[in-house]
């Protein structure tokens, strides 16, 4: 689908939910540059959001910052840990309010997430006359979410441009 040059575009990168998709399905990680660039697809970039969660040992500091290099602001949440274990980081209500805040000066929302839950954003951002583009991995995506979409682009299809895919082991031969 050819995607109109004017078109003003704003990213929403539910991290947690990409990178768990990618490490559950290929035991890989995502990359967020190419991410990125497919989801702006040559339009106007107006911002992209990359909604992070920070642990207490701090050991995920240089992939915030590998983000803001590509120029995505990083929307940081503590990690929550409960008694007995428990631990939950929940950025749902921060991309819809997001989403809500910002919208208006934008004609497309790229959310990359595959959340049922984000389906009545969907909805809204439509009937406020945006594009909602949804880009995630169709075998953790809502099939509601998809359908509710303009579009919906497949991370699978392509995982070798989306993904940092391990490399074969090369196993040398030694001579004795």
């Amino acid at each position: 689908m050819i995607k109109p040059k004017e078109q003003r575009v704003e990213v929403l990168i539910d991290v947690q939910n990409l990178y768990h998709s990618a490490r559950n399905l290929y035991n890989c990680r995502v990359n967020f540059n190419e991410i990125l660039k497919q989801a702006i697809a040559g339009r106007k970039f107006i911002r992209a959001f990359a909604y992070v969660v920070r642990t207490k040992t701090g050991e995920e500091k240089p992939f915030f910052e590998a983000l803001t290099k590509l120029g995505i602001e990083t929307r940081v949440r503590e990690l929550q840990e409960f008694y007995g274990g428990a631990k939950k980081a929940d950025w749902d209500v921060g991309i819809v309010i997001d989403a809500i805040r910002t919208s208006p000066g934008v004609d497309v929302v790229v959310l990359c997430s595959g959340d049922g839950d984000f389906i009545p954003l969907v909805e809204y951002l439509k009937n406020q006359g945006k594009r909602v583009e949804v880009m995630a991995f169709s075998k953790t995506t809502s099939t509601k979410l998809k359908e509710t979409a303009d579009e919906f682009i497949d991370i699978e299809g392509n995982p070798e441009r989306y993904l940092y895919l391990a490399r074969p082991v090369r196993r040398s031969s030694s001579k004795k």
